[in-house]
């Protein structure tokens, strides 16, 4: 509640396996998804750093400003590209290569980090949010690409971007802990 009126920040994650980078992260337009993440990190269902003893859902209004949109193409490609940097740094380094596995997604990490990191040695200006779809959960019906809990999620990198926060409606689903 000290986010809601103003006496606190979110603070970044910076987990090695954060598939968007290190950042705040956000359901676009799903309190439900939301919702449902805090409710399974309260009962230890969902891995977390810290666990959540009062779920709640906090709904945020985000300006992307300069946005690694990965549902462009331009975007995806500057993840393809990114990747082959890193894979050649680590290569050079003789080093291993992260690995994605299960919901640990410490080479999707890897990629972002080093599109931020060429960026500052680029001199060029930095991504303020990430915005990618998710697939998540099981698929719909058979042979489908949806899947139940499919998302988009936004990591933001600049907390300016932040314009403030509310309680989504009805309070009553979303929020029935409060």
């Amino acid at each position: 509640m000290e986010v809601l009126i103003g006496k606190k920040d979110l603070k970044k994650s910076t987990n090695l396996w954060d598939w968007l980078g290190n950042g705040v992260y956000f359901w676009e337009q799903n309190p439900a998804r939301a919702w449902e993440y805090a409710f399974e990190n309260s009962k230890g269902n969902q891995f977390n750093k810290i666990k959540i003893e009062t779920p709640f859902v906090l709904g945020a209004i985000l300006e992307l400003g300069e946005c690694l949109n990965l549902v462009d193409q331009d975007g995806i490609e500057i993840v393809e590209e990114a990747y082959k940097g890193l894979e050649k740094t680590i290569k050079e380094a003789n080093q291993i290569m992260p690995e994605n596995k299960g919901d640990n997604r410490k080479l999707d990490c890897s990629v972002i980090q080093f599109i931020h990191e060429s960026r500052k040695i680029a001199s060029e200006s930095p991504f303020d949010t990430i915005r990618s779809p998710f697939p998540e959960g099981e698929t719909v019906y058979p042979g489908s690409n949806f899947t139940k809990r499919q998302h988009i999620q936004i990591c933001v990198q600049n907390l300016d971007m932040i314009k403030g926060y509310f309680l989504p409606r009805p309070l009553e689903r979303y929020n029935p802990n409060l």
